[in-house]
């Protein structure tokens, strides 16, 4: 589809100083920090597939692999106008007599910061107070002063601890391929190139603890984190290649939660669970060959639910042996680059047989991929994807497949029940019912990656 070369090198410099003070009630901490970045790019690309940027369709909807079609009035009788074609690209299809992108740049990244925090003890609540400011000296130039502030109550004589924070921060872009993404020199390669200038985020969470007698604590909380100019990585094709994209505001927000079983007799046990909501919105600045998406939309870090759950048992005092099961149920992360099943029709041959993609009894492999199926028979047990026309970005995006997977541990913490050096071995099952699922698919962050199969580990130290 393309040819590529990829060189970045990020050279970093910097200091650190803390001083600490205690007195009474007060832990104060004043701080600072001075880094640099010196960030040099060279990058070339150019495209090799003559249907990547085809002006036109064919009767069954794909682009035309037609080199001589270079031109949208090129597109007639059978053939239509393809709404994707970028003639901006035209220059650098190498299928069409075109000649390599080339782009190098070099600059250096500046930042400075100062901070002052206090945690207060006054009986029964924490006080955490804090004031930091950063300058960001980069392709713009930003300076902004955070407040931070936390409060922790313990509610006398009922084991519950109330809690709640707010902080506001300054998000800096990512330092690699910030020069391409930002379009220094390359608008006429990346479109809307624009200096990248830091977000704005403000947050808070709010949360209780609540024990029960003395051997259950439970604990939830609430999270909202609402940032204007949001950054996030925009992936090129299939490749570990990423760019900084910042959108034009996010929200995250969801809930997390924590039940504890204190050990009793040996046994000890707990869960811990989240749901995320992970919304962002255009229009979009920086990122290359970006497709702008209509309105909202959930990025892949979105889950409707999530939890592992641990039970422990401990054996044997002497050598500290035991015996663990981890049990963790994922909902699925969104797909974001899959709209509904009749995208599952534009995927490689190899991501295709990846998932498992069927059509009725049919199976892709990588040999032959299914380019044409009625909706209603295509299938893949690896994700969750609406049906036609019923995929939404934001209410109803596709998803990985829900997942349960299983492990077991067994283990000695002093197999020869020595006093200073101790021996301790662990033997671990990874995907004990050894489950074929994904973590993603296609992520803008991290590409495609699945579950590891049943594996064993062994593992052994001493301490000392």
């Amino acid at each position: 589809m393309s040819r590529m070369v990829s060189r970045i090198r990020l050279t970093n410099f910097g200091a650190k100083v803390d001083v600490a003070y205690t007195s009474g009630p007060h832990n104060l901490k004043v701080g600072g920090s001075v880094t640099a970045t010196k960030l040099t790019e060279d990058f070339t690309l150019g495209f090799t597939d003559p249907a990547f940027n085809s002006p036109c369709l064919g009767p069954d909807g794909m682009p035309v692999g037609n080199p001589a079609l270079v031109l949208i009035n090129q597109c007639r009788g059978a053939l239509t106008v393809n709404a994707g074609f970028d003639p901006g690209l035209l220059p650098f299809d190498l299928s069409r007599n075109g000649i390599p992108f080339v782009f190098n740049a070099a600059t250096t990244i500046k930042e400075q910061a100062a901070y002052v925090q206090d945690d207060i003890t006054a009986g029964n609540a924490t006080f955490k107070l804090g004031l930091r400011v950063d300058h960001y000296d980069g392709l713009t130039t930003d300076t902004l002063a955070q407040p931070r502030l936390g409060v922790s109550y313990a509610v006398p004589g009922t084991n519950t601890v109330l809690r709640a924070s707010y902080g506001r921060t300054l998000e800096t872009p990512y330092n690699e391929n910030l020069l391409l993404s930002a379009g220094v020199g390359a608008n006429n390669f990346v479109g809307q190139g624009q200096p990248l200038s830091p977000g704005r985020r403000n947050q808070g969470e709010f949360g209780a603890q609540q024990g029960f007698g003395r051997w259950v604590v439970v604990d939830f909380g609430y999270f909202n984190k609402h940032t204007d100019n949001a950054y996030d990585f925009n992936v090129l094709f299939n490749t570990p290649i990423v760019f900084p994209i910042a959108w034009d505001h996010s929200r995250l927000d969801g809930v997390t939660g924590r039940i504890n079983l204190v050990e009793h007799g040996g046994f000890s046990a707990f869960m811990v669970m989240a749901h995320t909501n992970a919304i962002f919105s255009p229009p979009s600045a920086g990122g290359v060959l970006v497709k702008m998406p209509p309105g909202p939309f959930r990025i892949d870090h979105d889950q409707v639910f999530n939890q592992t759950t641990n039970v422990q048992y401990a054996f044997s005092r002497p050598i500290g042996a035991w015996a663990a099961f981890t049990w963790r149920y994922d909902s699925g992360l969104v797909t974001s680059s899959i709209g509904d099943v009749n995208d599952l029709l534009g995927l490689t041959a190899d991501q295709q047989t990846a998932i498992h993609m069927s059509c009725g009894s049919t199976f892709a492999t990588r040999d032959t991929p299914i380019t044409s199926c009625a909706p209603s028979n295509i299938s893949t047990p690896l994700l969750s994807v609406p049906a036609a026309g019923k995929g939404d970005i934001l209410n109803n995006p596709a998803r990985v497949a829900p997942r349960h997977l299983l492990d077991l541990g067994l283990g000695a913490d002093n197999i020869f029940h020595t006093d200073r050096a101790k021996l301790r071995v662990r033997f671990t099952v990874i995907n004990l019912t050894n489950k074929e699922a994904l973590y993603n698919f296609l992520s803008t962050f991290s590409g495609t990656h699945f579950v590891t199969p049943r594996s064993y580990q062994f593992q052994a130290g001493v301490t000392f």
